[in-house]
């Protein structure tokens, strides 16, 4: 019988534990990777709705912004190595159109996540279906509270500050401004518009039913808004909250100085654009108007020097250079963006859709082309990324912002 001493079978045991963990090495190091649908060793694949066509389709250029955003990151080598595929479809503003479009994309493009999709009835619309598929739904180009509910919708994530936080804003503004005012408010019958109006009526309080002096509504689908203008001027209102999208925000203040109607405007920051409303509405006819943002125009005087500016402009000329730089909705592309890449970029090479939610509920950085004090900051408990902005009023060629940053 063969033998073996002390020392033998130690050395036995060195060699066996050094073979063993030499063949596991490899799969300790694939072990360290981890990929869920839309992800491989090459490429991450993202997700993403927004009208092209239909009665918002200038929200278009948001999605061009993104894409544009991606494009220079993988010209630049990708996030840890990977490429980025960015498949944004067109749901012409439709629900129904946002939720077939969203089927295709996470069932036969199998996108890792949809990121900054647009629309508050049309995220809606596909909430509950993505998070069943646990499928991340993240930075949406809506301002709804209800997109910020880790509890109940935990795989949903929106972005900018809430229609009811800025709806809040304007309603103390004209009380600090205009005790008295009489206001008209011309709202988008759907849940975008219910949702602002819900915070600037909690803003006005009890007074809310004295100072309402005509509230007027319109759907997506009508051609104008003519007739609720003309019924606004006759109410006497001397202040008008306009809680509208592109289309509808330049038709009202056009159609307000055509009637010499003359209010005090309060203008909804999803139809701030310089581009998409105040220009075809007439710039001289948006004088005076006051809207809030959270972001850096390229234009704006805050941001000279800024070598996020800088590079954003350089990026829109190579990348999409049909687009106007200077236009608010091809910055909160770009911005929106930004914060995706970041999440990624925090989840290495674990890409899973858990572990992507997971980072995105842990950001605390600065994107670029945010107002100077504003950030994205998130948490398990908080899915608000974006909770600060400031005023700002249109003096006939840019938006000056004026007053304090709020909210956080």
């Amino acid at each position: 019988m063969r033998s073996f001493t002390a020392t033998g079978r130690r050395r036995s045991f060195h060699i066996g534990a050094s073979l063993l963990l030499a063949a596991c090495l490899p799969f300790s190091a694939q072990a360290q990777k981890a990929y869920d649908p839309g992800a491989t060793d090459k490429e991450v694949k993202l997700g993403n709705l927004v009208p092209y066509s239909g009665p918002a389709s200038a929200y278009g250029t948001i999605g061009k912004a993104m894409t544009a955003y991606f494009d220079k990151v993988n010209a630049s080598g990708g996030i840890n190595g990977r490429k980025i595929e960015f498949i944004s479809a067109d749901d012409a503003y439709n629900p129904a159109k946002s939720v077939e479009q969203t089927r295709k994309l996470v069932e036969q493009d199998e996108v890792l996540a949809m990121v900054g999709s647009l629309g508050t009835s049309h995220n809606i619309a596909v909430q509950r279906y993505l998070n069943a598929k646990k499928v991340p739904q993240l930075f949406l180009s809506t301002g709804a509270s209800r997109f910020g509910d880790p509890k109940n919708f935990p795989w949903t994530m929106g972005w900018q500050p809430t229609y009811q936080a800025e709806g809040k804003v304007y309603a103390q503004h004209i009380l600090q401004n205009n005790p008295n005012a009489k206001i008209a408010v011309l709202m988008q019958n759907d849940d975008f518009g219910k949702d602002f109006y819900k915070g600037f009526v909690d803003a006005l309080g009890d007074k809310a039913k004295t100072l309402i002096v005509s509230h007027q509504t319109y759907e997506v689908t009508d051609p104008t808004i003519d007739s609720q203008m003309v019924s606004f001027k006759a109410s006497g209102a001397d202040t008008f909250f306009n809680i509208s999208t592109p289309k509808f925000a330049a038709q009202a203040i056009r159609k307000a100085a055509d009637i010499g109607w003359k209010p005090v405007q309060y203008l909804s920051s999803v139809s701030q654009s310089m581009n998409a409303v105040l220009k075809p509405a007439g710039f001289e006819n948006a004088v005076g108007i006051i809207t809030s943002t959270y972001l850096l125009g390229a234009d704006d005087p805050a941001g000279k020097g800024n070598k996020d500016v800088d590079e954003y402009l350089a990026v829109m000329k190579q990348y999409y250079p049909a687009g106007d730089p200077y236009d608010t909705f091809n910055v909160i592309g770009y911005a929106t963006a930004a914060t995706a890449a970041q999440a990624l970029r925090q989840a290495g090479d674990n890409l899973t859709r858990e572990n992507l939610m997971k980072q995105a509920a842990n950001l605390n950085f600065t994107p670029p082309m945010l107002y100077p004090g504003i950030d994205v900051k998130t948490s398990p408990t908080d899915y608000y990324p974006i909770e600060k902005k400031t005023l700002q009023r249109f003096n006939g060629k840019a938006y000056e912002a004026f007053g304090p940053i709020f909210g956080g």
